[in-house]
């Protein structure tokens, strides 16, 4: 999304409690975005009335159940009234975590869940997921923060909602593990587990991709040459053509078993790769945790 002379770039931000929106939010305000948390609802229409001022170069408004007057029906309603404006640009986030992740962080913080009361914080979160799951099917963009850093959520942000014209395209690369499941963000992936594993060499085993031993040891398999001129010449092919047609935001995810040797490597590989193509390249490690 990118600011221009005829349309507001607004982000109508809502999603799960704990999922991650206020840090969303932090993000886009650091991106340059004037935001709204918590709004009602009555007052979304009047605060981007075609009479309005709007001298920001973005707005993005939080409306989610803690919002006076929430209700899906008619916030869902409004949203497609407000997608129909010629002078707004809008995109609905919606954010996203696992049930036993958001338990875990309302216990770990001692927070009250907005839904609960005097119930378990499970039960709050299983009715807030029924009341909003319309919403999400509804939404621009879904981001599920399960397995997110906060760094990895400001990156996500940054490259779905630039105010920047010139931004372009921003590609992330992501080395993951299938035992932990897909990400779900992801536009392209690739599975990485036909390559020579480093974790059956105990010498190798504790490294990562990024050791010069592992990543030798992953590139002297065999097939490794012609998948990596395959997978970098395909890339390397497609990425201008997604600039060219306007998508800002692209992720590109290697999977292995662990998401520590194989992965890393074809990751740190091929972003390597793009850079040296003049892309803007931010690469990640959902998996791996490095000393």
């Amino acid at each position: 999304m990118t600011a221009s002379a005829d349309r507001l770039p607004v982000v109508l931000l809502t999603g799960l409690s704990g999922a991650g929106k206020s840090t969303s939010m932090k993000a886009l305000e650091d991106l340059g975005y004037e935001t709204i948390d918590n709004l009602p609802l009555a007052f979304l229409g009047a605060l981007l009335s075609p009479e309005s001022d709007h001298p920001a170069r973005g707005v993005a408004i939080n409306v989610d159940i803690r919002s006076r007057g929430f209700n899906t029906e008619q916030f869902l309603r409004r949203v497609d009234s407000l997608r129909g404006r010629p002078d707004l640009d809008l995109q609905l986030l919606f954010v996203d975590c696992a049930e036993g992740v958001l338990a875990q962080r309302y216990t770990e913080t001692r927070r009250r869940h907005p839904m609960a009361e005097d119930r378990p914080v499970t039960d709050g979160i299983a009715l807030e997921q029924r009341l909003m799951f319309p919403v999400r099917d509804e939404a621009d963009e879904v981001i599920d923060t399960t397995l997110l850093s906060t760094n990895d959520l400001k990156r996500l942000i940054a490259g779905l909602f630039p105010l920047d014209e010139f931004a372009g395209l921003t590609v992330t690369v992501m080395s993951f593990s299938f035992k932990k499941g897909l990400p779900r963000e992801a536009d392209l992936v690739f599975d990485v587990r036909f390559l020579a594993n480093p974790h059956w060499v105990p010498d190798l085993r504790p490294g990562t991709g990024r050791d010069p031993e592992v990543a030798a040891h992953v590139a002297a398999d065999p097939a490794f040459p012609e998948f990596d001129a395959h997978v970098t010449g395909m890339l390397t092919f497609l990425v201008p053509l997604y600039r060219r047609e306007g998508k800002s935001y692209l992720t590109i995810a290697f999977g292995c078993t662990g998401g520590r040797h194989r992965s890393v490597f074809m990751a740190e590989r091929v972003g390597g790769v793009l850079r040296e193509g003049g892309h803007r390249v931010t690469v990640i490690h959902r998996d791996t945790v490095f000393a």
